[in-house]
């Protein structure tokens, strides 16, 4: 059986779709279908069922795919083995979201350099885009709030993120303590809002359970990264929704103000994602070990 035709089948199956699977391996997307359609009739069995949005693999499909799929891991695994052995070092391949990446992940990881293994990062805000991209291999590692659903994907609960409602002092100071108790839209309505992105991601949640309702207003600030965010806030930008971990110290230096203590603080869980089967190879053992032990202490 054709390597290659493999290769594209899990693809196929990681991404649930041709489209992405042709993104992701640089093909276009006639050729995979091709592909996979060649591989039907060598099997003769369909191997997925074809929907308006993407496939589904039928249950031979999925057979092949839990079969297949770690005996090709295995032989990247050696390709990179052989390219690593030249230098010494093992290199392991982490994603995530800019700043829990930034500052949790990769401190973490620091130490293993010492042991041999080098790190390379990448910054992926999309979730849906992280977990593809893990799938097809481009990444050893993911670091997501987002919970794959099923597939070859396994996750791990890592940690809880708190997030703080906060603004700088002067703005803060224009609020009566009463206010923020009594509906969030009041909150949005006397102070501008600084946010990572247009549909207001941070906001949503923080009003979603703190007032049950949604925020209305509009960003008058966006900057896709949070630090930039939390910088906004300090510097009297509005207010803004940061996780604890990242505006912890600007609130003991009083550059910000926590606007409201809730009795149950809105949360984010972090999920650790490997591709399954990969946690086999002994330097994403021993990453993904490190990352867990880690997030006992954050």
């Amino acid at each position: 059986m054709d390597l290659a035709l493999l290769r594209t089948f899990v693809a196929v199956h990681r991404a649930g779709s041709f489209t992405r699977a042709a993104a992701l391996l640089g093909l276009s997307q006639p050729a995979v279908t091709s592909q996979i359609r060649t591989l039907e009739r060598q099997l003769g069995r369909p191997l997925f069922l074809r929907q308006a949005r993407g496939v589904t693999p039928t249950t031979i499909g999925d057979e092949l795919a839990h079969r297949a799929a770690p005996h090709l891991d295995a032989l990247v695994e050696i390709a990179e083995t052989g390219l690593d052995a030249e230098r010494g070092v093992r290199t392991l391949h982490v994603a995530g979201p800019p700043e829990f990446t930034s500052l949790r992940a990769l401190p973490a990881l620091a130490p293993l350099v010492a042991q041999g293994l080098a790190l390379r990062a990448s910054f992926v805000v999309n979730a849906e885009e992280l977990l593809d991209g893990l799938a097809a291999g481009h990444h050893d590692l993911a670091l997501t709030t987002a919970r794959p659903r099923g597939g070859p994907l396994t996750a791990t609960p890592l940690c809880d993120e708190e997030l703080v409602l906060v603004a700088a002092p002067r703005w803060a100071a224009r609020l009566s303590p009463e206010v923020p108790l009594t509906t969030g839209a009041v909150v949005l309505e006397q102070l501008p809002v600084v946010e990572v992105h247009e549909s207001l991601p941070f906001a949503a949640r923080y009003w979603s359970t703190v007032f049950e309702t949604a925020p209305a207003a509009a960003a008058t600030v966006i900057a896709p990264d949070l630090r930039a965010v939390r910088e906004a806030a300090a510097a009297g930008a509005g207010l803004a929704v940061l996780p604890r971990y990242l505006c912890e110290e600007a609130l003991e230096r009083g550059r910000l103000v926590a606007l409201l203590d809730p009795p149950v603080p809105p949360l984010r869980t972090y999920f650790l994602v490997a591709r399954t089967g990969t946690l086999a190879l002994a330097h994403i053992a021993r990453a993904h070990e490190e990352l867990v032990r880690a997030a006992g202490e954050w």
